[in-house]
């Protein structure tokens, strides 16, 4: 059986195969649960090379990979469940785009005339996670499959805002998850996974916003990865998911949504800021008498600020630097210092270019 560690993918498929005879769907998708089906990740140049606007493999196959065996779930299936489970959402993101616009439509709207091929390569890099993510999880567990999302975006600015808030969020999702790894091998390809997200990052911060694309020696991560998978939901369309999904993600708070008043704030550190709560069918429930707070993470940090329930008041961190990625949580305990503590959130705040939050831009 091929080994899917992290740092090698022995043996190939495709071998003499022209660059697109790439499998297409058949009766269902139990052809991939053999992991020598299809183009191999690391060995194949398919996901570097194909640039066609239909959905590359695996996003042409839409149903979950049913257990081939009996026994126990590996180590790690429940974390690559679920990360297969956001990937899905990222790469059809890469895939709105890629149907949606067109070259001349970043070029119209004053973007390089190699933004459109660069999309579709993120596109095709999301694929071969997609199709990574589903071969790390053993065959005695399902492999999700894609649901059919929304995204809202009808613009190609709107779209690479959302680019640069896609990228810099998995990244610290990513590094969140080494967290739950078990086995070494899951750890390592976690982070090198969120080192190619980090180069999608780079692309958008200076082809796009000509930004320097350092966001200082650290970037951030979160310890409660799972909490940034919830936020993900908002774009399945309800009823959408493949029947026999495994339900994503597991553990999930259902936490009330967090976002903020546009006028109330720069979101600069030392910036007040009022928080919002987006979604009028879950809000927090504040306990009379009981304190709550705001806990901003950047870079291996938090910093926890006063949180007024009464008008939902707080202040951006003056220690942070105006760099890379803040993240704010509501809490009942400074620091927030286990993940039952979050009450609320996380809200993502971009600091470069810090205009992408209210889409100024």
């Amino acid at each position: 059986m091929r080994s899917f560690s992290a740092c090698t993918f022995a043996a190939a498929l495709l071998v003499a195969e022209p660059l697109q005879a790439v499998p297409t769907p058949q009766d269902s998708s139990q052809a991939l649960a053999n992991p020598d089906f299809g183009p191999i990740v690391s060995e194949s140049p398919y996901y570097n090379n194909y640039n066609g606007t239909t959905p590359p493999f695996p996003g042409n196959y839409t149903q979950p990979v049913f257990p081939t065996a009996k026994g126990p779930p590996g180590p790690d299936d429940l974390l690559f469940q679920n990360l297969a489970g956001a990937e899905w959402a990222i790469y059809n993101f890469y895939q709105f785009g890629v149907d949606t616009f067109n070259e001349s439509a970043f070029v119209e709207a004053g973007y390089p005339n190699t933004t459109y091929q660069r999309i579709i390569e993120i596109r095709d890099n999301e694929a071969g996670h997609a199709r990574l993510f589903e071969n790390s999880i053993s065959n005695t567990s399902t492999k999700p499959a894609q649901c059919k999302y929304q995204f809202g975006l009808t613009t190609p600015v709107a779209f690479l805002a959302a680019h640069t808030i896609v990228e810099i969020s998995s990244m610290a999702f990513l590094t969140g998850l080494i967290l739950q790894a078990k086995l070494d091998s899951s750890k390592a390809a976690l982070v090198a996974v969120a080192e190619t997200e980090s180069r999608h990052e780079a692309w958008g911060l200076i082809d796009i916003w000509q930004q320097s694309p350092f966001g200082g020696p650290v970037d951030t991560a979160f310890p409660y990865a799972n909490e940034i998978l919830d936020t993900t939901k908002v774009f399945i369309i309800p009823g959408s998911c493949p029947a026999g999904n495994p339900s994503y993600p597991v553990p999930s708070q259902n936490l009330p949504s967090l976002s903020y008043a546009q006028n109330s704030t720069t979101l600069l550190p030392g910036s007040p800021i009022t928080f919002a709560f987006s979604n009028p069918a879950n809000q927090p429930k504040f306990e009379d008498g009981k304190t709550y707070y705001a806990v901003y993470f950047h870079g291996l940090l938090n910093i926890t600020e006063p949180f007024d329930t009464k008008t939902n008041a707080s202040m951006v961190p003056t220690e942070f630097e105006a760099k890379g990625l803040f993240l704010a949580v509501i809490a009942d305990a400074p620091g927030a210092p286990t993940i039952d503590t979050v009450v609320a959130g996380p809200l993502v705040i971009v600091e470069q270019p810090v205009e992408i939050n209210s889409g100024i831009l």
